[in-house]
């Protein structure tokens, strides 16, 4: 499968050289592997992190969080970077500011990760030209409906399977950055009855290396018609103003006015930015611990 340039270099920043095989460490609770076979996506690997103390006693809420391979150990990444989910999840938790929680770290797939994680119903609001060279077919090059339905049919039954969880969506958290950002919120509005709340940290509006409007919005006017009611569901959105983070504030901006239109107040929604902070992983792990907290705050 071909993409365009820019797309080609997105997918080589955020994906190249993840080595997949080499056991996880962590330094707080620990990881286990899953292996699963999907009949809507290529087979996945899903680190599943729980805290110290874990016990089949006591229901946890879950974390689903895409780019699994970025998230515990930097020795395994491409940039030798992490977010270091284990260290900031369990301080809260043993500060007891975020209930007992496990996080499920989804890998991505290496030159899919762009066509699994750009909203697939937003692509019929692009401009031709832009939709032509994203999606031609449209069903089958376009893989986020996909991508959902593997983790809604077929791994979030597996984690409640295996998993002493709350199933509901009040427990139930989707998130991730960039890419990640734009799919997280996707999912809250395809599935409002299963994810309560997404956290969507450097959203990558522009879809793109270059800065344009066409792609933002394409899927603003998604959101538009798609927002999860305000009354049972929270969303956290940030971003930096370096590196390519630099182009989203004003995307954003759209983005928060969409929100507010629809009703979100301050309790249901925050939307940040921290000026000076570039687009990697150590970025969003200093910030980490803000959208743990509105989501899973006791």
């Amino acid at each position: 499968m071909r993409y365009p340039i820019f797309i080609s270099i997105l997918l080589l920043i955020t994906t190249l050289a993840c080595n997949q095989n080499k056991p996880i460490e962590v330094s707080s609770g620990q990881i286990e592997v899953i292996q699963l076979q999907s009949e809507y996506v290529d087979d996945r690997r899903v680190d599943v992190w729980l805290p110290e103390g874990y016990s089949e006693r006591e229901k946890h809420a879950v974390v689903y969080m895409h780019d699994g391979q970025m998230l515990f150990d930097s020795t395994t990444t491409w940039n030798g970077q992490e977010w270091k989910v284990d260290e900031v999840l369990q301080k809260l938790i043993n500060e007891k500011k975020i209930r007992p929680t496990i996080v499920v770290g989804v890998y991505n797939n290496g030159d899919k990760r762009f066509i699994e994680y750009f909203p697939e119903k937003a692509i019929p609001n692009l401009p031709d030209s832009i939709e032509n060279q994203w999606a031609r077919g449209k069903g089958r090059e376009a893989m986020a409906d996909e991508y959902l339905s593997f983790l809604v049919n077929e791994l979030k039954p597996e984690i409640e399977r295996r998993y002493a969880v709350h199933t509901g969506p009040a427990n139930t958290f989707i998130g991730g950055s960039s890419m990640g950002g734009l799919i997280s919120l996707y999912a809250l509005c395809e599935y409002p009855e299963v994810f309560g709340g997404a956290f969507c940290m450097s959203t990558h509006w522009i879809g793109m290396m270059e800065d344009n409007r066409m792609v933002p919005r394409a899927i603003n006017a998604y959101v538009q018609n798609n927002l999860p009611d305000p009354a049972s569901h929270k969303i956290y959105f940030d971003h930096g103003t370096a590196t390519l983070d630099a182009n989203y504030p004003p995307h954003q901006d759209m983005i928060d006015s969409t929100f507010k239109a629809g009703e979100y107040t301050d309790e249901q929604y925050m939307s940040l930015e921290f000026e000076g902070h570039p687009h990697n992983e150590q970025a969003w792990s200093s910030r980490l611990h803000r959208p743990f907290k509105f989501l899973l705050g006791e």
